[in-house]
Formats: structure tokens, C-alpha cells, sequence
């Protein structure tokens, strides 16, 4: 193997749930994914710790609340997923707290998931360090990985449910630090109809990622020459037992 090729991501999983700040935040990449699990008999469940509704500049958040949910819901349609649940902290400027942690290891215990997926909380998207992250992600996937440990323990957040230490790996979609990726090269077109879902939110972008089809399967086919066999792929940051 060259020393960039990816690694496959661990797979064989029964339940996943995938854990974001905002809506479009799985489908900027990772949805690929999600769509070969579901066709493989994966149960996929979504938790939103927003509901996006500062996304719009043209949209008051109230009106923007509902149209981004109904969005992601489409969008959790297209690549097979039916259970979309959304939280109710501030978008913008959700802040990792204990707060968090505890809605995030309910949930956890609740789904009982053996892999925990959620996007990219380091400081910068690309490995040089230029592009920056935003801040509800670095919030939610550092809150993320500390929930996943918080639901394992039978004695933090004793009233939100059992523990639950059946989590096998969490995967962060997206990361600069990806050495893991997943063959999307069957779910791709799955992949860009997700986006599509939020046909509101990408009218409000400018520049190459208003633009869902070409953005996202430029990336996947990017990622899938360092996947071999692959024509398409999305990539993940692991982080094992």
C-alpha cells in the first residue's frame, strides 16, 4: 500500500448515528456514506444540535428554522435515513458545555450505536492550516467525542438512560487528518441528491459550493484515487477504541 492511499473505514456495523451542528453538515461529503450503509441494512439515525436557522442572511431564523429542517429531512430521505431528530441549541454559537454533552450521550444511549459519526472539529479544514473551521463544529465534534465516553459511564448523566459503552469507533467526516475512507462508488448520485435537499440553503451560497453536483463529485473522485478500486469516496478521520 503507498503511504497516501486510505485505509478502509471499519465497517460491518448494525446502528449508526450521525451527530452534527447543522443542517447540509452531513452532505457536504459524508452522505455518501450513509447511503451504502442504509443499502446494506444499516440503521442510520441523525441528531441536529441546531436546526440551522442562522444559515439564511435573507431569512429571518424562524422562517429559516423550518425551512432548513424540512430540508434536512428531504435530504435524510434521499440517502435512506427516516430517523432525523434536531435539538434546540442556538446556531452560531452553540458552545461546548456539560449541556451539550448530556444531550448528545442521551441520545447515544437511546440509539445505541456501535459507530458515532459527526464532521471535522479540528481548527482548519485542509491540512496546510488556511481554511478555517466554524466554530459550532469544533464545539459539537469536541462534545461528541466526550459524550461518546460520558454515555459508556453508568455513573455521569444517571437519568438519561442506560449506559451504553457499545460504540465502536467515531468517524469525523471531512477531517484534515483523514486516513479512512468509505467506497461510495454506487451511492455518489444518492450523495448529490442529499445536497440538492437543500435547495434554499445552496441558493443563498456563492462560489463553487453552491454548487452541489459538480463540488461533490469532484471531491469524491478526488478522494477515490488514494482508495483503490474506488470511483468515488468519502473521507473520515478515525478514532478507535
Amino acid at each position: 500500500m503507498a503511504d497516501d492511499e486510505y485505509l478502509p473505514l471499519p465497517g460491518g456495523f448494525d446502528r449508526v448515528l450521525v451527530v452534527v451542528a447543522h443542517p447540509d453538515d452531513m452532505e457536504f461529503g459524508g452522505a455518501g456514506a450513509v447511503a451504502r450503509w442504509t443499502s446494506e441494512g444499516t440503521q442510520v439515525a441523525y441528531l441536529l444540535v441546531t436546526r440551522g436557522e442562522a444559515g439564511i442572511d435573507t431569512m429571518s431564523p424562524d422562517e429559516c428554522a423550518v425551512v432548513r429542517e424540512a430540508e434536512q429531512r428531504a435530504a435524510c430521505a434521499a440517502v435512506g435515513v427516516r430517523d432525523c431528530e434536531f435539538l434546540d441549541h442556538p446556531d452560531g454559537i452553540v458552545e461546548y458545555s456539560v449541556a451539550l454533552r448530556r444531550d448528545i450521550a442521551a441520545a447515544i444511549r437511546r440509539h445505541r450505536p456501535q459507530l458515532v459519526v459527526t464532521s471535522n472539529h479540528r481548527e482548519f479544514w485542509d491540512a496546510e492550516g488556511i481554511h478555517l473551521n466554524q466554530a459550532d463544529h469544533i464545539a459539537v465534534g469536541r462534545a461528541v467525542i466526550d459524550a461518546v465516553r460520558d454515555a459508556a459511564n453508568r455513573w455521569i448523566f444517571r437519568d438519561v438512560g442506560e449506559k451504553w459503552d457499545g460504540v465502536q469507533g467515531i468517524a469525523l467526516a471531512g477531517s484534515p487528518r483523514s486516513r479512512h475512507a468509505v467506497d461510495i462508488s454506487g451511492h455518489l448520485d444518492a450523495a448529490v441528491d442529499s445536497l440538492k435537499a437543500h435547495e434554499r440553503y445552496l441558493a443563498a451560497l456563492s462560489g463553487e459550493m453552491a454548487d452541489a453536483d459538480t463540488f461533490l463529485r469532484r471531491s469524491a473522485e478526488e478522494a477515490a484515487t488514494r482508495l483503490p478500486g474506488a470511483s468515488a469516496a468519502a473521507i473520515f478521520e478515525w478514532l478507535g477504541p
